[in-house]
């Protein structure tokens, strides 16, 4: 594909969830098909007719098996924070239907425990995760993905 055909290609609608446990630390996770460091926060795609907070809650259990009586929502962005994919992964990912992704992005605090976060899910996304401070996690993101946690970040960073 072009850049000029990428361009006029659409964002996707998506969430994305800032978990985070008592001690402010966020949840990460090692994208399972990524040998290189990948780490993301979990999120995924609006299903038709669904709203946004209840997508992120379904893509929180369907990625980490964090049921939502675990957690509480605090905030959302008040915006959509939108990403380009590299030229070079568009025509490799959604069938080259997107150019990137548009996200509503939710802060949620984890009531549970570690024992209670389980990647071994139906379709995991992520092979290994961890809590890392709040000033971390944009260095371990993708670097395409870092203007987005960085304003994901500023958001939220009042109530870390």
């Amino acid at each position: 594909m072009t850049p000029e055909q990428i361009a006029k290609l659409p964002y996707r609608p998506c969430v994305g969830v800032m978990l985070a446990n008592a001690a402010n630390e966020v949840f990460v996770g090692q994208r399972i098909d990524s040998e290189l460091p990948a780490w993301q926060m979990p999120q995924g795609g609006i299903d038709k007719g669904e709203a946004p907070r209840d997508a992120a809650l379904r893509e929180l259990w369907e990625e980490t098996g964090v049921t939502a009586d675990l957690v509480t929502v605090e905030a959302e962005t008040d915006d959509w924070v939108t990403y380009d994919l590299p030229h070079d992964i568009v025509p490799r990912i959604w069938k080259g239907r997107y150019r990137g992704q548009e996200q509503k992005w939710f802060l949620m605090r984890f009531h549970g425990s570690d024992d209670q976060v389980d990647i071994a899910t139906d379709h995991p996304e992520f092979s290994v995760w961890r809590w890392l401070p709040a000033s971390e996690v944009v260095g371990q993101i993708v670097p395409f993905k870092r203007e987005v946690y960085q304003t994901v970040l500023n958001a939220f960073g009042d109530r870390l």
